[in-house]
């Protein structure tokens, strides 16, 4: 018995023993490991890479950008059956563990020995995958599952199981480019997380195991059964009755991809502008990763009419130069769909749809229509068949070879079995289609806010899936005669009149020895003699605008150019007066607003307000300083004002007679087919030399449009193709449904300015007998003259005029505008 006694007390010693430094082992290794811990309050600061998503001024999303596509929600934003099935997908005791499950790790283990043979079976806890996605690396040995079990049990001590729940939710990735519960509701869903209902809640538990495995597509079965399996989880916690989950499972995995890019139609080059600006504000990583939030300009219903209105300009234009072929050809036998399915299409010109031609005779061909794609990606069974007829191909007279310009007698002239074109009904809901051609001229139009700056509405091409070149604001192009205004703007600031009278008539310029002489030409090669400074601009004579900038002196032209943000840095020589430098469709438009506005100096800008991931606003547009705005209460004090500090580029009155004049361009002169418009409207055209740039820009008392028209590569439209002829059409087209349920209101008459009538044809005070007359505004201090003296008629004897050095240099052939 002594001895049994003293058996036990040995090896009772010896367990002691064996424990203490079992224990002192574990300790050690405790201690050693904890010291190599990475610091766990930095969770407490965290901030995840979150998308940046840009908003139209009526709210509409327009596009997100980011790495990771990541909507960080706070906890308390979070449905609590969202949270109820990532409990019981993940980790159904969260609620009760320190940090670590020990009944779910001696499950495992009992598991892992009895199939041996499988894959191990894990029992992470939420708090142990927070600690290895946040702070460990994914390495699978015993190290990093110890300091994972040490981070959990010291983030349990540390933060709250919402805060862990946070952390959790917004960081694991969900497959297809989501990172955290609120992306991946859009990117799978379409839909916030508080309108997803239990099967979808139970698919989006079931993807943070392995999103891959369980793709809604690829593998739909396997992801349904992990779904019907966190339903049941759901069910057995008491997160869900037995009826809704048995509902639930029986819904089919709808799974409706958000698409990524521009989420707005037509707005593709405004939103890949707002992403320039701000990636050169906030650099790579603010934009992709600093969750802003960006209030832009943009107007959809204008953004709409804009893109319309351009397309339908480069479309007219590009057909009457015929048509060019197909875009490529395919076999059209058998199953003609995968082949055509497989050939890249503009996503961006509907309603164009890319077809085959199956076959094609006198009257008509039949054609067969691109099909779609399934989610999955896999070409859907679908064969949809139209009619292509004659007077759907009627446009189409050939453009090159010993047929070109002939006219279209049969559809088989144009087209044959195997052509791959676009299409586009004939009306919405018909069968009968109409041929169609990308063209190869392009253009841009900017629509603004002539008070603020704001870019309501830009398109920068035909199609952004054919070229990103915006040529509304990457675009360097010469502005010809819409370049005018700025000249008689600076010559009404400085002295002149509108009824101020310039000699119209052959001009010769010394250029010095080896150059030559340079003889400047109106468009139509003829001369009126002396005529006002109205008729000057409203008819576009370029000898009257040469000999007005020879008479004022081209630096001041330059500092006006300048002053507008026409140009930065116009060299002052004549030729430059005609149009002759380059600049851009929005530098334009802006300056042209100027006009409208009354003389005030606007920044042109796509962005209203930018906040940060914590709703802070960091950027506003408008800087106004508004005094009494912070008032707590009321208290019989002044209403709140706002100050305005911008500049006065131009007096207003000024701005008032250039407007005047600019309006009778539309009434009188050079583009009376914007007339059309049915409102007050100013504007000027342009063209440039060998009719490669065609502009017009106007404006009416609220809103300011650009548009140009020109090829990528500059060469000539052809003989005629005038801002009158292409670009007015264009700014028609959108004008009249910008401005359709708009008051036709007039320009705003400044104080001061004296409206007196005249007799256009010599600017003098109207008399009696005189059967045209209008009225012409002059500041204070002037009047219609009852004589007149004439600007440069001193060089009327035919005789080179020497004229001051820079002017000298300007270019032999008169490069600028035209008319």
């Amino acid at each position: 018995m002594r001895l049994l006694v003293r058996f036990l007390g040995f090896l009772f010693a010896t367990g002691a023993i064996v424990a203490v430094i079992g224990a002192a082992a574990i300790g050690v290794v405790v201690w050693k490991y904890s010291r190599e811990l990475p610091d766990y309050e930095q969770l407490a600061n965290y901030e995840p890479p979150i998308m940046t998503r840009l908003h139209a001024n009526d709210g509409r999303l327009i596009a997100e950008y980011a790495k990771e596509r990541r909507l960080f929600l706070p906890i308390q934003a979070v449905p609590k059956r969202v949270i109820n099935a990532f409990v019981s997908a993940e980790d159904k005791n969260f609620y009760e563990h320190g940090g670590l499950d020990f009944t779910g790790i001696a499950r495992a283990a009992l598991s892992n020995l009895q199939n041996a043979d499988r894959r191990p079976q894990g029992a992470s806890t939420i708090t142990q995958q927070v600690a290895k996605n946040f702070l460990l690396t994914n390495q699978q040995n015993y190290e990093r599952k110890l300091k994972e079990a040490l981070l959990s049990l010291r983030i349990e001590q540390t933060y709250s199981k919402d805060r862990i729940l946070e952390l959790y939710l917004n960081e694991i990735y969900f497959g297809m480019g989501a990172y955290g519960v609120g992306a991946a509701s859009l990117v799978y869903f379409d839909k916030a997380v508080t309108e997803l209902t239990l099967a979808e809640v139970g698919y989006l538990a079931a993807l943070p195991k392995a999103p891959n495995n369980y793709h809604p597509f690829r593998y739909p079965e396997r992801a349904i059964e992990r779904r019907n399996w966190v339903i049941d989880r759901m069910a057995e916690n008491g997160y869900a009755s037995v009826e809704e989950a048995a509902a639930a499972k029986k819904e089919p995995l709808e799974v409706n991809p958000r698409p990524t890019g521009s989420q707005l139609p037509s707005s593709e080059y405004f939103a890949e502008e707002v992403r320039r600006v701000l990636y050169e504000k906030y650099g790579e990583k603010g934009l992709y990763e600093g969750g802003l939030s960006v209030r832009t300009t943009l107007d959809p219903k204008l953004q709409a009419l804009a893109r319309q209105a351009l397309s339908h300009g480069l479309v007219a234009y590009d057909q009457q130069r015929g048509w060019r072929g197909p875009l490529r050809e395919i076999d059209p036998k058998g199953d003609w769909g995968v082949a055509l399915a497989d050939v890249p299409a503009y996503g961006d010109v509907a309603p164009w749809r890319l077809a085959v031609v199956l076959d094609a005779g006198g009257t008509q061909a039949t054609i067969g229509l691109q099909p779609g794609r399934e989610k999955s990606g896999a070409v859907t069974h679908e064969r949809v068949t139209a009619v292509l007829p004659l007077e759907g191909v009627r446009w189409a007279k050939w453009a090159k070879g010993p047929e070109r310009g002939r006219a279209v007698k049969t559809v088989a002239q144009v087209v044959k079995p195997g052509d791959v074109v676009y299409v586009e009904p004939l009306k919405e809901g018909s069968d009968q289609y109409r041929l169609r051609q990308p063209p190869e001229v392009s253009g841009g139009l900017v629509a603004m806010d002539p008070y603020t700056g704001s870019v309501l509405a830009l398109a920068g091409g035909f199609s952004y899936d054919e070229s990103q070149f915006n040529r509304a604001t990457q675009a360097l192009r010469q502005p010809g005669s819409s370049f005018k205004p700025f000249i008689y703007a600076a010559a009404l600031d400085n002295g002149y009149t509108p009824s101020s009278v310039v000699m119209d008539a052959p001009i010769e310029i010394d250029q010095g020895p080896g150059i030559g002489i340079w003889r400047p030409e109106n468009y139509a090669k003829k001369f009126y003699g002396p005529q006002t400074l109205r008729f000057g601009i409203e008819k576009s004579r370029n000898v009257m605008t040469v000999r007005l900038s020879q008479d004022m002196g081209m630096p001041l032209i330059s500092e006006y150019a300048k002053r507008f943000g026409v140009m930065d840095d116009l060299p002052p020589y004549l030729s430059m007066a005609l149009g002759a430098g380059e600049t851009t469709v929005l530098r334009m438009t802006a300056a042209y607003s100027m006009f409208a506005n009354g003389g005030k100096r606007i920044t042109p800008t796509v962005i209203d307000r930018i906040q940060d991931r914590t709703g802070k606003t960091v950027y506003r547009h408008d800087d106004r300083e508004c005094l009494g705005c912070n008032a707590g209460g009321w208290a019989n004090q002044d209403e709140p004002k706002l100050v305005d500090r911008r500049e006065q580029v131009l007096d207003p009155m000024t701005a008032y007679q250039i407007t005047s004049m600019l309006e009778g361009v539309v009434l009188r002169g050079t583009a009376t087919g914007v007339k059309a418009v049915g409102r007050p409207i100013a504007g000027k055209t342009g063209t440039t030399n060998d009719y490669r740039d065609a502009w017009f820009v106007g404006f009416s008392p609220d809103l300011a449009v650009g548009v140009y028209l020109g090829y990528d590569k500059p060469r000539s439209m052809g003989e005629g193709e005038t801002g009158g002829e292409l670009a007015a059409p264009v700014f028609t087209e959108f004008m009249k449904s910008a401005l359709a349920d708009k008051a036709a209101t007039p320009f705003r008459v400044p104080p001061g300015i004296k409206l007196i009538r005249i007799n256009p044809s010599n600017g003098m005070r109207a008399s009696g007998g005189d059967s045209k007359v209008i009225l012409e505004a002059f500041k204070p201090g002037t009047a219609p003259p009852d004589s007149y003296s004439i600007i440069g008629s001193a060089d009327q004897g035919g005789r080179p005029q020497t004229v001051t050095p820079e002017a000298d240099r300007a270019v032999r052939s008169g490069t600028g505008g035209l008319y």
